[in-house]
């Protein structure tokens, strides 16, 4: 039989969310562009979804600026997410165990991500600068892909600034 003892109030979810960790550049860039592309993808959709309720058709633009919002919703949240830990990991393995092994887990996984990132924005820079040579044109719109691609590599780049703050950080609290 299942134990119906009541939640350990402990382990309910507090009011106020946990203090930003300090840091030189302020997350509310990441923060504002999340919220922004998140109000922004909204009201696409629901005017989207409105058209097509009235008409039966819909607005081919929408599709293409909404996975751009999404695109960049995922990169400035993830950015903000990194900073604030929270991002996807082994917490029995990051959050547990002596403080010495805890801050070998976060320098080991801080310079892999941070490696990862170099790449993704290096990577991300030749695909919009071949996208700007070749003249690519978007299907719905017509407007130049870079339009929309030039954008990634500098969110991954804020996304590098902020993992190499991380690590720095990381190395100086203990070393």
């Amino acid at each position: 039989m299942p134990d119906h003892t009541p939640c350990d109030p402990n382990l309910l979810l507090s009011d106020t969310p946990p203090a930003d960790p300090p840091v030189r550049v302020s997350l509310r860039f990441e923060d504002w562009l999340t919220v922004l592309s998140l109000a922004l993808l909204a009201c696409i959709t629901l005017g989207n979804v409105i058209v097509r309720y009235l008409t039966s058709e819909s607005f081919a633009w929408t599709e293409e600026i909404s996975v751009f919002l999404l695109v960049v919703l995922t990169l400035s949240a993830g950015s903000s997410a990194f900073v604030r830990r929270l991002h996807i990991r082994i917490e029995l393995l990051a959050d547990k165990g002596p403080s010495d092994r805890q801050r070998r887990f976060a320098l080991a996984s801080d310079a892999i991500c941070l490696l990862f990132f170099i790449v993704l924005t290096v990577l991300l820079g030749r695909m919009a600068l071949d996208e700007f040579n070749w003249g690519d044109t978007s299907p719905a719109i017509g407007v130049p892909t870079w339009w929309y691609s030039m954008w990634l590599p500098v969110l991954s780049g804020v996304i590098t600034l902020r993992l190499l703050g991380m690590l720095h950080r990381t190395w100086r609290a203990v070393a």
